[in-house]
């Protein structure tokens, strides 16, 4: 059985440019989730609405890679997932 854990005071990434996305994500409600010990990820972002029709069928659910080839391509990804989701503007359309 595996848990996952909310990160409350999220711990920061060593690169600077993942760190900000992450924080970018995290200020757009995302939720950032501890990688298991096994893991190559440092963690995982989730989206609140996990809505099926957003990405394809594939929800909302990222890795936060410890240590990605390129850092700078790694944050643009990250940036990019949380800004094409389907939900992102729902709250304040109402």
């Amino acid at each position: 059985m595996t848990t996952t854990i909310l990160i409350v005071n999220v711990k920061k990434h060593p690169d600077k440019n993942i760190n900000d996305a992450v924080n970018y994500a995290v200020k757009n409600g995302w939720e950032v989730v501890e990688a298991g010990s096994s893991s190559h990820a440092w963690a995982r972002l989730k989206c609140p609405y996990n809505d099926p029709e957003c990405r394809g069928g594939k929800f909302c659910l990222n890795s936060v890679w410890s240590t990605p080839k390129n850092p700078q391509n790694h944050a643009k990804q990250i940036r990019r997932i949380v800004d094409r989701c389907i939900n992102k503007d729902r709250d304040t359309e109402q």
